[in-house]
């Protein structure tokens, strides 16, 4: 179960590259009530996106806590 709040994508441009939208849920998983993401400016933004690079600082912080820092 990924340990995270997740998101169901709704309207959201980049849900597939996110991974709150693209994890496995677990049975009992949460989600965001409503999607974080909006158009400002034109842009697409969410203060909450999870791309590739996120993953790797997300895997660095559990290992620095884990103990497995390199």
């Amino acid at each position: 179960m990924p340990d995270i709040t997740m998101c169901e994508g709704t309207n959201c441009p980049v849900s597939t590259k996110c991974h709150r939208f693209t994890a496995k849920p677990d049975e009992y998983q949460s989600y965001f009530a409503d999607a974080p993401g909006k158009m400002k400016d034109g842009k697409f933004t969410c203060i909450y996106f999870w791309g590739e690079q996120a993953q790797g600082i997300w895997k660095q912080l559990n290992d620095i806590v884990k103990g497995e820092e390199k």
